[in-house]
């Protein structure tokens, strides 16, 4: 009994050293700074501010191999690719490659190639153990097929994955169009990650309507608890500039248009796209690259009425006459 009280006593008095030893490392014993930095390749703790290694023989975690490119971090890395959100397993599952050749590049006969072809389509077809993950993978499929149409970063399809999940997993979904609450999903991912999207050009490359998308938004944000700030025109003006080539004194321009304008509240309750391209047309005037309420309306996708009434407010709103 005796032993084994001392024992744990000992354990403990260990395990308070290791603590204070781990707690010492946090500050640098020389200058007493906190701007420690680790370099990976020699393994050591180094204090930023005086030089000194505080630490070394450090556990290198990475690989036992060097790259120095892509390439051969390619050629030497023994892993597969991460998981991913945006396939319905995650990217956990074999896939079959579609060359017919086999591991040393060379072609395989006609009667492999056949047998090669059995396997592929039943493969493709036991990944989907039932209707639910089908769905999952159609809806996915969706999303990804309309982020490539709209150019979106890979980031905004990994997050319109996540919410898609999010709405099948509180069973949001029943009762309406997969389609829509996919196209819902992405559009809520746009404005998520600060690279908004105008319900007019998501509904272009979906199936589904405009007025359908807005009301599935709406009712999935609202559910789901998704905390959405009011999109900055400001976010717009770049996109809609470089395609009407406007050069970036314009792009600066219309910048200052909205900051100025929307500090005097002009703003609230206006839709960013009309106030975005309203802003636009008025510094192309400015800087003497004039173009038509048409050009301006048809890039921004909204009515040349919107444009004249948001530019009459602003111009007013800023003192320009004429």
């Amino acid at each position: 009994m005796t032993r084994s009280t001392r024992q744990r006593e000992r354990e403990r008095e260990s395990q308070t050293e290791t603590d204070q030893e781990e707690d010492e490392i946090h500050d640098c014993p020389e200058c007493g700074s906190d701007n420690l930095v680790k370099d990976a390749d020699r393994g050591e703790l180094i204090c930023d501010d005086c030089g000194l290694v505080v630490e070394e023989g450090n556990i290198d975690p990475g690989p036992e191999w060097r790259a120095f490119n892509h390439q051969e971090r390619q050629q030497k890395s023994r892993v597969g690719a991460p998981t991913t959100q945006t396939m319905h397993d995650k990217g956990l599952t074999t896939t079959i490659d579609w060359k017919d050749k086999d591991a040393y590049g060379r072609s395989i006969s006609s009667k492999k190639r056949s047998q090669m072809h059995r396997l592929r389509k039943w493969q493709e077809r036991i990944r989907t153990k039932d209707a639910g993950e089908r769905n999952l993978q159609f809806a996915l499929s969706e999303i990804d097929r309309m982020a490539s149409a709209l150019g979106v970063p890979r980031s905004v399809r990994e997050v319109a994955s996540v919410i898609y999940r999010r709405a099948l997993d509180d069973d949001l979904i029943r009762g309406r169009s997969i389609e829509g609450v996919a196209t819902a999903a992405l559009y809520a991912a746009c404005r998520k990650e600060g690279i908004p999207r105008s319900l007019e050009e998501i509904s272009d490359v979906s199936r589904v309507e405009r007025k359908e998308i807005g009301r599935t938004y709406r009712y999935i944000s609202q559910e789901l608890g998704l905390e959405m700030e009011p999109v900055d025109p400001k976010k717009y003006v770049p996109r809609f500039c470089s395609e009407l080539q406007l050069s970036e004194e314009v792009q600066t321009k219309a910048n200052e248009i909205i900051e100025e304008t929307a500090e005097q509240g002009l703003l609230s309750g206006k839709s960013p796209t009309g106030y975005a391209a309203a802003a636009i047309y008025a510094a192309s005037l400015l800087c003497n690259e004039k173009k038509t309420q048409r050009e301006v309306a048809d890039v921004a996708q909204v009515t040349e009425v919107t444009i004249r009434n948001r530019y009459q407010e602003q111009i007013e709103a800023m003192g320009i006459h004429g």
